[in-house]
């Protein structure tokens, strides 16, 4: 495929990063770009010159796309997944890929038969100090692993909203539990603690500001992240400890301490190119390898993310099979 013709669903919050990068791509044009608002979407069209629609239905009908970025809330994506793939359209679906498992392993499954590329939002996987990591990791046992996501409040009225957003751990921190998963393996249990702290004066939230998430990993690793909108600043990361060896990723750069040596790396890359021109790249050559968190992937750090939330809720520790299988789809 010498172009890929490009649409977007959602051109608000993070697709303003993908249809730049789009836009740079000399191997994909974007044709047509979809939102509710139409003062937005009428805006971001002219912008890019591609024909703006504020229905999904309509725009599918109209347009001929080879590939399509949902840009979409958690609690917005209806079955515009479904449609897309029915159609023989290749995704990309911003994290998180919805609030209910077993909605999102049906799209999952849909996915999978129609035999689409779908890629997911998860683009820390394309940074180059986390292809360093991996690599330096993939002979070695790990003990044990730590992460943080600590940041500010998101003031997007949504967010604040449980049944809207999922919660801090479902909407942000996700981004540091997926390279756990990346980098650590699957994981087998989760016990979580999260309470609204100190942020209750903010009107309309019920969301927690401080989540505590305790792991095991099928290696028989544990593991352990906390997350947390109480800062001013922003900060996250992860270390992963094995005998005499730890790697340690702060925001972007990372460290790797074997025994008396450090060896340390700074990101050369924007991720988020790197992430979209492997994706057009994917479409154009057919190759699904070229991705590196594929929508299965996402469906699984979704789950851990969910099992914590219902972890909270419940007061028990949550076993990641008995909890997907909960949610199977037929």
């Amino acid at each position: 495929m010498a172009n890929v013709k490009v649409g977007f669903i959602g051109v608000g919050g993070i697709a303003a990063v993908h249809l730049e990068h789009i836009n740079q791509n000399e191997h994909a044009t974007i044709v047509a770009v979809c939102d509710i608002s139409a003062e937005r979407v009428k805006q971001v069209g002219e912008q890019y010159g591609a024909n703006n629609y504020t229905d999904v239905d309509e725009m599918l009908e109209n347009e001929i796309i080879d590939a399509l970025f949902v840009c979409v809330p958690p609690f917005a994506h209806g079955n515009i997944e479904e449609k897309a793939a029915a159609r023989g359209i290749h995704l990309l679906v911003e994290k998180p890929l919805g609030l209910e498992m077993e909605n999102v392993k049906a799209k999952a499954k849909a996915i999978k038969e129609a035999g689409i590329i779908c890629a997911s939002g998860y683009c820390l996987r394309y940074l180059d100090t986390i292809s360093k990591a991996k690599e330096y990791l993939q002979d070695k046992q790990i003990a044990i692993v730590r992460g943080h996501y600590i940041t500010s409040f998101v003031q997007t009225p949504w967010y604040r909203v449980m049944d809207k957003s999922g919660g801090q751990l479902v909407e942000q921190s996700t981004h540091t539990l997926d390279l756990i998963r990346y980098l650590a393996g699957d994981v087998n249990t989760v016990y979580a603690n999260m309470a609204l702290q100190v942020m209750g004066d903010i009107p309309d939230i019920d969301i927690p500001d401080v989540t505590s998430v305790n792991l095991t990993f099928a290696s028989g690793a544990i593991g352990h992240l906390v997350s947390s909108f109480t800062q001013a600043d922003h900060y996250s990361g992860l270390e992963i400890l094995g005998r005499d060896f730890r790697v340690v990723l702060d925001n972007t750069t990372l460290h790797i301490i074997d025994k008396d040596t450090t060896i340390s790396y700074k990101s050369k890359l924007d991720f988020y190119g790197e992430q979209d021109r492997a994706f057009i790249d994917a479409v154009r050559f057919n190759k699904k390898e070229l991705v590196l968190a594929p929508y299965e992937e996402a469906v699984k750090t979704l789950a851990v993310t969910l099992a914590a939330n219902t972890s909270s809720e419940t007061g028990q520790a949550i076993h990641l099979s008995e909890f997907m299988s909960a949610s199977a789809v037929c």
